[in-house]
């Protein structure tokens, strides 16, 4: 047992996970307290809806439904090229034309599908950590959680874009000024995007004997989207009158993000000796990870990459 999730039998927490666009599989770094959390996930795309996906969770329940942000119990769903592109909003075809990846957004069909709102699902009656992919809905969906269980959330990771992918899309940049409103704190931030070259443009460059394999290759991409996570800020806690429990697992929630800075301001905050000598002996830890791959690196490959695995392996990565 890991020492997160030995941490969480002690302190008695349950975390409650919830995946809204639970294609593929749940966060990679869930499977840490997997056994420890009940786990909700949302997908109405079935193409890449794996059954399987939540096995290793304590319970779990995952719906064929779109998660919307009113109480229509069906909507239309757009399917796509790529079952990750598929949305209840239309994709956005005259300015994704400008982009190499255009053809993952190709309508390929459209299906009225069951659809439900977070606060319809009577087995959810708390919410910890969200994950939202919802392709271009992430902040009406955060928006439409009811504000006792919004308030409770302690970590939250949504996908917004950056360029119009979809049609009256949630923006990155009006989600955050939100977030950031609503006492989050931005612990993370992946930008990630597509090579911009009009589909127009593609067909010619193939006649010339540039594919698209090529013209992905030689080119730089250019921002599209953010993977972005938020944790709640101390100060949130305080004001919203949170409980022990909250501070506690909110410790857990920074410690899995790498954030053992703010997990010992977490730990100070209600001047526990426990959470403040794991998040000690974490920054120890790391620091001394972190040193032994700078010698790594200056050793050849064949010996730096068994070697790194090790070193990983030694302090429980």
């Amino acid at each position: 047992m890991n020492r997160i999730r030995r941490m969480l039998r002690e302190l008695d927490l349950c975390p409650v996970l919830v995946d809204v666009g639970a294609s593929a599989a749940p966060p990679v770094i869930w499977r840490a307290i997997a056994p420890e959390s009940t786990y909700v996930g949302f997908d109405p795309d079935a193409r890449e809806l794996r059954r399987d996906a939540a096995r290793g969770f304590r319970s779990s329940l995952i719906l064929p439904k779109a998660v919307v942000a009113d109480d229509a119990e069906a909507t239309q769903l757009y399917l796509t090229a790529s079952p990750f592109c598929s949305s209840t909003l239309p994709p956005d075809t005259s300015a994704l034309a400008d982009y190499l990846f255009a053809p993952l957004f190709d309508v390929v069909g459209t299906a009225t599908v069951p659809a439900t709102s977070l606060a319809r699902i009577p087995e959810l009656t708390s919410i910890d950590w969200l994950k939202l992919d919802t392709q271009g809905t992430d902040l009406r969906i955060y928006e439409s959680v009811p504000e006792r269980m919004r308030t409770s959330m302690l970590a939250l990771d949504i996908e917004p874009g950056l360029i119009d992918a979809y049609a009256g899309e949630d923006f990155f940049t009006v989600a955050h000024a939100r977030l950031i409103r609503d006492g989050w704190w931005l612990s993370d931030a992946r930008v990630l995007g597509a090579v911009r070259v009009r589909r127009a443009s593609v067909e010619r460059l193939r006649a010339r004997g540039v594919d698209e394999t090529a013209i992905a290759a030689s080119t730089r991409t250019s921002p599209g989207w953010v993977e972005a996570r938020y944790l709640r800020t101390i100060d949130h806690l305080q004001r919203s009158g949170a409980g022990a429990h909250a501070y506690q697992l909110l410790w857990i929630f920074a410690m899995l993000d790498g954030q053992f800075g703010f997990a010992f301001d977490v730990a100070e905050t209600i001047d526990s000796d426990a959470l403040r000598a794991a998040a000690v002996a974490a920054l120890k830890r790391n620091a001394a990870r972190a040193g032994l791959r700078r010698f790594a690196r200056r050793l050849p490959a064949s010996v730096r990459l068994p070697l790194v695995r090790v070193i990983d392996r030694f302090h429980g990565r």
